[in-house]
């Protein structure tokens, strides 16, 4: 299924800020970076926490997800760890899954307004992987976990000091994450939102996902078909 399956509802002409998370959005999951990344968490958690089996660590890092947000808040919050250490450890990975594109750059540079790049990962890896996707050039900047002093989407705290950081007005704004959690913060703060559909179990949508305006499987489709209706 392509992003041509799912008709705009609405239009995008009011956006002027436009905003993307990183992981499994601005590059596709099927190159299973984000994979790499998974793995690395539960192999930090299994070392840090003295666990024995990586089942064991699975286990916990997905109840600190889903009790604090993400694995490095349950960390901090339960254990006390360096987050900085974390992230330098999680995000030592291979990058060449990734590759260019030049659909989402040309994309990318038709659409009017400020884009910037708002993610519960750092700017290192955020850095990386625009690099490697060719489109760096048309971002305005990062927002990333250690901005929003570790505490992450979908905690209101991060979305206002966000929006403060780049004067954004968030019902000028179209919102673009794989994991549905974290729009519904953006819907209720006034932004457009569109969920990017993955395989990850824990980034599904509700049956009654009415924050969502739109969906799609590959962000580069979507652009288009809103520059082709829009712009």
């Amino acid at each position: 299924m392509n992003s041509d399956s799912f008709p705009l509802r609405g239009n995008f002409e009011h956006v002027e800020y436009w905003v993307f998370d990183l992981d499994n959005t601005l590059y596709p999951a099927s190159c299973r970076l984000f994979d790499q990344i998974e793995r690395k968490m539960g192999l930090f958690v299994q070392d840090f926490l003295g666990l024995e089996t990586e089942a064991e660590a699975k286990i916990v890092q997905k109840q600190y997800f889903r009790d604090y947000g993400t694995t490095l808040n349950g960390l901090m919050q339960v254990n006390g760890v360096n987050p900085h250490d974390y992230l330098n450890y999680c995000h030592d990975i291979d990058y060449t899954s990734v590759e260019a594109s030049e659909r989402l750059d040309k994309a990318l540079s038709k659409l009017p307004g400020q884009k910037t790049v708002f993610t519960n990962g750092d700017r290192h890896h955020s850095e990386r992987v625009l690099n490697k996707l060719g489109v760096t050039h048309h971002f305005d900047g990062y927002f990333d976990i250690i901005d929003a002093d570790f505490i992450p989407k979908p905690e209101l705290k991060p979305y206002e000091d966000f929006f403060g950081t780049f004067s954004i007005d968030p019902t000028k704004s179209a919102f673009f994450e794989d994991s549905a959690r974290n729009l519904k913060t953006g819907h209720e703060l006034g932004m457009t939102t569109v969920h990017v559909i993955t395989d990850s179990i824990w980034a599904q949508a509700p049956d009654d996902a009415d924050f969502i305006h739109h969906n799609c499987q590959e962000i580069e489709g979507f652009l288009e078909q809103v520059i082709q209706e829009h712009f």
